[in-house]
């Protein structure tokens, strides 16, 4: 085989037919790289996927192998520059508008009046953990804004924390414009208030008001992390994110939002 083919395959269980991919050497060590950092687990079932993903920043970085990115990322250089977009790609970030609405009905038939009581002006905090592309902390602010419309004059203040592992998804979320067919969850009547359309080119697009971009706070965190957020919070949601954790990451996960 020509030298400059070789990187690219790997030899099978038998030793004997060459098929591209990861080493299992190497599929191990992002595998446990991955969960430490992550607290993803990746299963046998998933190396395919891991694979799949890996290819187009292979490309961004000129790497013609799996095995020569592996090389590249656990490199003391590779280590400082790469692991965040390592992360960027193997995490999953599927989220919409209003997704599982029950949860904003309970917030608001049950959460917030009890949170309110006889207090005057209080100010509520929420955290969005595991915001994505900005979903969710989108669609709380404006069930917040709806709420107090109808309640005591809206004589309340929030502040929303939005947090996620990547940094991809972040800056789509800062951004807060989506494709038009992306918030068709959002009901008329709060699209009308909340989301501008485009003009010209962007006619396909929506863009969310900046009267709640500046609601909400956007910032990288890892669960991963011992963190220690400055402000408590009275609300935090944390929606289809531990899915992909073991039972010991949850655990520990949730130890962690009870001291927020």
């Amino acid at each position: 085989m020509p030298g400059s083919l070789a990187g690219l395959f790997r030899r099978n269980s038998t030793g004997d037919i060459p098929s591209l991919g990861l080493s299992e050497r190497n599929f191990r060590k992002l595998c446990q790289l991955i969960h430490s950092e992550s607290g993803i687990k990746m299963s046998d079932a998933k190396r395919l996927m891991l694979e799949g993903r890996l290819q187009k920043r292979m490309r961004e970085l000129g790497y013609g192998s799996h095995d020569q990115y592996c090389t590249y990322l656990f490199s003391k250089e590779g280590w400082r520059e790469e692991l965040v977009p390592l992360i960027d790609r193997v995490t999953t970030n599927k989220t919409e508008f209003f997704r599982e609405p029950r949860q904003f009905d309970y917030l608001q038939s049950e959460v917030l009046p009890e949170l309110l009581g006889d207090r005057v002006r209080p100010k509520i905090h929420f955290w969005s953990a595991g915001c994505s592309s900005g979903e969710e902390p989108y669609t709380l602010a404006m069930v917040l804004e709806e709420f107090k419309g109808r309640y005591n004059g809206g004589s309340f203040t929030y502040e929303i924390l939005a947090t996620d592992l990547s940094t991809r998804v972040l800056e789509a979320a800062r951004q807060a414009v989506y494709p038009h067919e992306r918030v068709t969850p959002v009901p008329v009547q709060l699209r009308r208030k909340y989301l501008l359309r485009g003009k010209d080119g962007k006619k396909d697009m929506v863009r969310v008001v900046s009267e709640l971009r500046k609601k909400i706070l956007f910032q990288r965190l890892n669960f991963m992390e011992n963190f220690n957020l400055r402000q408590l919070y009275e609300v935090i949601f944390c929606r289809n994110v531990t899915i992909y954790f073991d039972r010991d990451t949850r655990n520990r996960l949730m130890k962690k939002f009870l001291r927020q």
